[in-house]
């Protein structure tokens, strides 16, 4: 498979911060953010290996600054590294207050998508690489970042065995 750049994965979506997006606090629902991050990294990673893809992983995501009712939200993804049949999508997201301009990086994330074949099973993806110097920086960290999620996951099936699904609250004495 021959290799692409990171700006071929290049997706951005804008929405407008309307009353039913926000919370009590008149700002975005965090879950609501959560789902645009999910929705532009899909459609990044697609973009980069043109197959379906399934998310595997969400890093943390900090929310940095309040999105208000009124304001907008941009999302920028793209895919930062490619290992076997996994890529790794770096999404920004941006607030701006449309009546005085001011725009501030609400959060950002890494996510884990897994190409998969017409069975659900996980498929090859093409490599990738970076052309400007931020994409470099971004694909120089990645190989940490992808050792750190595999850590990180093998701890969560030790959690999902140790307690099962059963309610331990609910065990007779």
């Amino acid at each position: 498979m021959d290799a692409k750049p990171c700006i071929d994965s290049l997706t951005v979506k804008n929405s407008h911060v309307l009353p039913p997006d926000t919370n009590t606090h008149g700002t975005l629902f965090g879950g609501k953010l959560m789902a645009y991050i999910d929705d532009v990294a899909a459609i990044a990673a697609v973009r980069h290996c043109r197959k379906p893809v399934v998310t595997a992983s969400t890093d943390s995501v900090d929310f940095l600054q309040p999105v208000f009712e009124g304001d907008t939200i941009c999302l920028e993804a793209f895919v930062t590294w490619a290992h076997n049949t996994s890529m790794e999508v770096f999404v920004k997201a941006t607030t701006e207050n449309l009546l005085t301009g001011e725009r501030k990086v609400c959060t950002t994330a890494f996510l884990s998508m897994v190409a998969v074949d017409e069975n659900n099973d996980p498929t090859p993806v093409p490599p990738v690489y970076p052309e400007t110097e931020e994409e470099q920086w971004l694909h120089d960290h990645a190989q940490k970042r992808h050792e750190h999620r595999k850590n990180r996951r093998k701890e969560s099936k030790e959690l999902a065995e140790k307690f099962g699904t059963s309610l331990p609250w609910l065990r007779n004495s």
